[in-house]
């Protein structure tokens, strides 16, 4: 908020669209975010990555503008909407759709994902990291699979971006796509697709317009990162995403995770002695990122976590997540669960708090 705040207060113009000094500090100040988001994946050209409003905006970017009628997808039973719903638009569009299914603790096999993949595979989609259970998804092994059959591999990281070490290099991942406003510690409204150099030329931008470059031209400039980025850009929320990653490069991603699976475990040990709390996903903390969703019985999720932030003040989510395909994986469809997510900030007198209360919920 700091660092937006000082954005608008000292620059507030537009990136690109002129040549005054406060134009080209805003210029500097979204090259930047590039920059560091770039350090923090381990993507050697800054430019290669592509600044959207949400994940959803950057899978959506990747799947429409790579994939054509005649194509075939890899995906898994786990995903979220922002995967599910632009490729059941796209089977319509003439492009066939595999899901893996993930009967392991809600974890995929990658043994699997090679014997889905046909001759007209052209790409492997799939989320880093569960939004429902938290499970880890062995995206290391999936990225060597997908370089050998040489076919791209997209990676939905809106759960993992900034809560577990990603390496686009080492993880063979050609498409990137994440969101500012959770692991990263940005605003509402940031977010990016990372591109692996020479696959934009097989993307078609989502959406064509003014990019402050080639102005001359009525023609969508067709380098990086203009060619995905028209229109105005979010400058005071790139100030705060880039002021987030900064964060997190300062204390460490090891750091934050070791502090998330801390918590994960006390949580995960609190619940495990009340008799009526079934927990969904890995058993261990260290198989999952912090995200832990329950039942109590037969008790409705919205029940349950409308009592628990009228009576107790702890704000849950409960239903479905908007990822209908793992709640039937995991068998909680159509009701869903109670979903608990902690952070780097969370203190353990929190998580204390928050069984003790459950488990007054599950008493009665």
């Amino acid at each position: 908020m700091a660092a937006m705040n000082r954005y608008n207060d000292i620059v507030g113009a537009n990136p690109g669209r002129s040549g005054h000094r406060l134009s080209v500090e805003a210029g500097r100040t979204v090259l930047d975010t590039r920059d560091i988001t770039a350090e923090l994946f381990n993507i050697d050209d800054p430019f290669q990555v592509v600044f959207t409003k949400n994940a959803t905006e950057a899978l959506n970017t990747a799947l429409f503008g790579l994939l054509r009628e005649g194509d075939h997808v890899v995906t898994s039973s786990m995903e979220h909407n922002s995967v599910m719903r632009p490729l059941r638009y796209l089977e319509k569009q003439g492009i066939a759709v595999t899901t893996v299914p993930c009967p392991s603790r809600s974890c995929i096999d990658p043994e699997m994902v090679q014997k889905a993949i046909r001759p007209a595979t052209k790409l492997i989609v799939m989320t880093h990291a569960s939004n429902v259970t938290g499970t880890i998804m062995p995206v290391r092994e999936i990225g060597r699979i997908a370089k050998s059959h040489g076919v791209p591999f997209c990676v939905d990281a809106a759960q993992s971006a900034g809560a577990l070490p990603i390496d686009v290099a080492d993880m063979n991942i050609s498409l990137l796509a994440f969101t500012g406003h959770k692991s990263l510690f940005g605003p509402q409204g940031t977010g990016g697709l990372y591109i692996r150099k020479g696959l934009e030329n097989k993307i078609a931008p989502l959406m064509a317009g003014g990019t402050g470059s080639k102005s001359e031209f009525e023609e969508q400039p067709d380098f990086m990162p203009d060619k995905f980025e028209s229109g105005t850009p979010n400058t005071p929320g790139l100030a705060g995403l880039g002021a987030g990653i900064e964060f997190i490069m300062k204390e460490h991603i090891d750091t934050i995770r070791s502090r998330e699976i801390l918590l994960t475990k006390r949580f995960l040990d609190g619940l495990r002695v009340i008799p009526s709390v079934k927990i969904y996903g890995p058993g261990d903390a260290e198989s999952r990122t912090s995200v832990v969703s329950f039942n109590i019985g037969d008790r409705m999720p919205s029940d349950v976590s409308g009592e628990l932030d009228d009576s107790y003040g702890i704000m849950s989510r409960p239903g479905l997540h908007c990822a209908p395909s793992a709640h039937n994986t995991i068998g909680t469809f159509p009701t869903g669960t109670v979903r608990f997510s902690f952070g780097f900030f969370t203190k353990e007198d929190e998580i204390d708090y928050a069984v003790k209360a459950i488990d007054k919920i599950a008493s009665k």
